[in-house]
């Protein structure tokens, strides 16, 4: 058995939990503890998160725990087994509370190589510890091919664009509407979709967003696209579209840039952070980063650590990659395809049993 502690929702973090939940269960025992109230979107899933719910009550004290939540909380842990964390983080530095977290830790599992180093540098820095190698593990996240597989296309004949990810400045959505704008004129045949709904915005903050797109040179052109609840309507929406536009400072994983891969889709995205786990110049059209810049946004960030700077030349590369995107035959991106292909949560799961078994 294995006790698992993570929350089971719609948002990053339960999406994580819920698919990690999922494949464990398929493998072993698993007794689930939510962080926070349960929302499911399927029969499927409901039933799968039940027996696992059930198995509450007959939790194995002496089981290995994993907790899949924020670097800052990891202190609760059930049983008195192997305590292990697996944090999903977007910056290279981490503050006291969050290293001392991290550092009570037996096993360390995160997204991709860029996110162990980092994890590996601080802890090194801050205690030096000689056995980071042996407890820090890669567990790359997954996507759900059954839902996200190349069978759909664009039907129309404009070139569609679209971008999906709650309205942050950490997103680069300041500088995607600026990259389309310059990259287009108002009788290029184009499209750019948004999906971006920020559950943490306030009306006024949300409309400051939406304008800067629709009030834009071409605004007309630009679609706001409503949260949606599921994910095979995310599928739906993403397989109508050719392209994924993806200029990022900072992610902790960036599910549906591997969701657009999987589709076939091309994609326009930044060469840093978490993604490059997935995302090279083969499946990809990288925005390289030159240098990094402190993580400030004043909301959500204020200059712990450090993320990609986006400046002048990484926007006309922007640019370049979707005039390249309208000008091409639109074929579907088998590297993508391969890609997404590799990245299962079933094998997020066998690789957390390994080191938790060992």
């Amino acid at each position: 058995m294995i006790n698992v502690m993570a929350p089971i929702n719609p948002l990053g973090y339960g999406v994580a939990g819920l698919n990690i939940t999922k494949a464990l269960s398929k493998l072993s025992d698993v007794a689930l503890f939510p962080i926070g109230d349960v929302e499911v979107t399927s029969q499927e899933d409901a039933d799968a998160v039940k027996l696992c719910l059930e198995n509450k009550n007959k939790f194995d004290a002496k089981a290995p725990c994993v907790r899949i939540w924020h670097q800052f909380s990891m202190a609760e842990q059930i049983g008195n087994g192997l305590r292990c964390g697996f944090p999903i983080f977007e910056l290279d530095a981490f503050n006291d509370v969050e290293l001392h977290h991290l550092n009570s830790l037996d096993k360390i599992f995160v997204c991709s190589e860029w996110a162990k180093e980092v994890v590996h540098q601080n802890l090194y820095n801050h205690y030096k510890r000689l056995d980071l190698d042996s407890n820090i593990h890669v567990v790359p996240l997954g996507v759900d091919t059954s839902i996200f597989k190349n069978s759909k296309t664009n039907d129309s004949n404009s070139t569609r664009f679209i971008n999906i990810g709650k309205w942050e400045y950490r997103k680069g959505h300041d500088v995607l509407v600026e990259a389309f704008n310059k990259a287009f004129e108002v009788e290029d045949d184009v499209e750019l979709y948004m999906m971006n709904h920020n559950p943490f915005l306030n009306k006024e903050q949300e409309r400051e967003w939406v304008d800067l797109y629709k009030t834009s040179k071409l605004g007309d052109k630009i679609t706001i696209l409503p949260r949606v609840s599921t994910h095979s309507q995310v599928a739906e929406i993403m397989s109508q579209m050719d392209c994924g536009v993806f200029p990022s400072r900072a992610e902790g994983w960036n599910l549906e840039a591997i969701e657009m891969l999987a589709l076939g889709k091309q994609l326009i995205i930044t060469d840093y952070s978490a993604h490059t786990e997935f995302c090279t110049n083969k499946n990809s059209m990288l925005i390289p980063i030159e240098k990094k810049e402190s993580a400030y946004d004043g909301i959500w960030f204020h200059g712990q650590g450090r993320w990609a700077e986006i400046g002048d030349s990484q926007i006309d590369v922007m640019v370049e990659h979707m005039r390249k995107v309208h000008s091409s035959n639109k074929e579907p991106n088998q590297a993508g395809i391969q890609a997404g292909n590799s990245f299962s949560w079933e094998n997020s799961a066998s690789k957390i049993l390994s080191k938790v078994s060992c």
